[in-house]
């Protein structure tokens, strides 16, 4: 079988590391991959908004699987592309991935299909947004409407820090035309789980949840990353909340999607918050997150392949069966560029460590300079994956391999799992 995975993240490098264990003798490819793909596949330097060259690769080579990474290609319309083309590929069309590329789209979905989530008021006019604040209760959330490399959202604990915000965003237009609309929304309080499911637009799967952790700092201080971190397994995801989600949450979401035309076949990710009246949709996106795909394809011990094939080919999960998992815990530490997120610098020589055996590393911004050395080239650099019997153990051993790293500058949170931990659940 010969797959291509599109783009050349942390999460792809998860993503190709499950898929030659799923198929040892498949033909790997990743454009543009990175350099810890290239040990496991053919890097192709195809960049990721070159659509019509990805497409004349895949054609060329008789890729029969496709599997896109980031946000930036679905938006962009790389599914209609490929299945114009009758190239099968995973993800959504453009259409469905609104749900992630507008959160307008997303928020006003919900509402229309009793989902639970946060209210919201939607501003493009920041004279009309200031006032709106004086509506809100702090604290508030303030989003970009459109993708943000995650960093979009200021949860703000105070009027200051919320006009602050509404400043940058639509004033001084730090994320672009993501950030021409804006979401003023209510505060959620509660814990976040990420739960991803792969859909055939009718039927959902739903894989093992998980929990990020956005803030740079320990202890969730500091700014809104993409993601310092993640693990795998956590017990506040009882089989009861999952079944909870999946009906009150997914199957309206996934009826609502057909409903506006635009069904939605793929990875379906619910970064969701668990409020005292039940679970919440803080937002969902359109593919794989990341770090959490990192944490969870180490885990995974039945084929992510066979499920991906059938939905990219056109067929349905009617009988497919849910996953297994190994019964593990892993923890993954996110190593920054000095930095992020707002400015990373890019250049520094990456010294790795000998690699113990329980721990994976996954290259989320590396590259090879002209002398042949790892470099950093982006804000989150490396994710240190570590599977053990239980999360501290597993937690031990991130970190230590993350610290022992070393670049000029780096970054990284020392307590990822820490409300697990905190809880002394035994989650294995």
């Amino acid at each position: 079988m010969k797959i291509l995975i599109v783009g050349g993240g942390g999460r792809e490098h998860a993503l190709a590391w499950k898929l030659r264990r799923d198929d040892p003798d498949s033909e790997l490819f990743a454009a543009p991959g990175n350099p810890g793909i290239a040990a496991i596949a053919r890097c192709v330097p195809i960049g990721l908004g070159k659509l019509e060259e990805l497409a004349a690769f895949a054609e060329n080579e008789r890729i029969d699987l496709t599997v896109v990474g980031p946000e930036g290609p679905l938006e962009a319309g790389i599914v209609n592309l490929f299945q114009s083309r009758g190239l099968p590929i995973f993800g959504p069309t453009r259409e469905a991935a609104r749900i992630e590329t507008s959160k307008r789209f997303a928020k006003e979905l919900m509402t229309r299909a009793g989902v639970p989530t946060a209210r919201a008021r939607y501003h493009t006019d920041q004279r009309k947004a200031m006032l709106s604040l004086a509506e809100s209760e702090t604290p508030v959330v303030v989003k970009a409407s459109g993708l943000a490399a995650g960093k979009g959202v200021v949860v703000a604990q105070t009027v200051a820090e919320a006009e602050d915000a509404i400043d940058a965003m639509l004033g001084d237009r730090v994320f672009g035309d993501a950030g021409g609309e804006i979401l003023i929304e209510e505060f959620m309080e509660g814990e976040e789980l990420s739960l991803f499911v792969i859909t055939d637009s009718v039927r959902a799967i739903p894989l093992l949840a998980a929990q990020d952790h956005k803030r740079l700092l320990d202890g969730d201080f500091g700014p809104n990353t993409g993601g310092m971190g993640a693990y795998a397994p956590t017990s506040i995801a009882t089989p009861e909340l999952i079944r909870q989600v999946m009906r009150e949450i997914i199957e309206p979401t996934l009826e609502a999607m057909r409903g506006e035309g635009c069904p939605f076949k793929g990875l379906l990710y619910a970064g969701l918050m668990l409020t005292p009246e039940g679970p919440k949709v803080v937002e969902f996106n359109c593919r794989f997150g990341d770090p959490e795909t990192e944490a969870l394809m180490p885990l995974m011990d039945s084929s992510l392949l066979e499920l991906i094939a059938s939905v990219a080919g056109g067929g349905s999960l009617a009988t497919s069966r849910a996953p297994d998992w190994k019964p593990l815990a892993a923890v993954t530490t996110v190593v920054a560029a000095d930095g992020y997120p707002e400015k990373p610098r890019t250049g520094d020589v990456i010294r790795l460590p000998d690699l113990p055996g329980d721990v994976h590393v996954f290259h989320a911004g590396t590259a090879l300079s002209h002398s042949g050395e790892l470099v950093t080239a982006g804000g989150r650099v490396l994710a240190i994956t570590a599977v053990a019997e239980e999360l501290l153990e597993a937690a031990e051993h991130s970190r230590e391999y993350a610290e022992q790293v070393s670049f000029k500058g780096k970054q990284l949170r020392g307590d990822i799992g820490w409300r697990e931990l905190t809880r002394g659940a035994r989650i294995t």
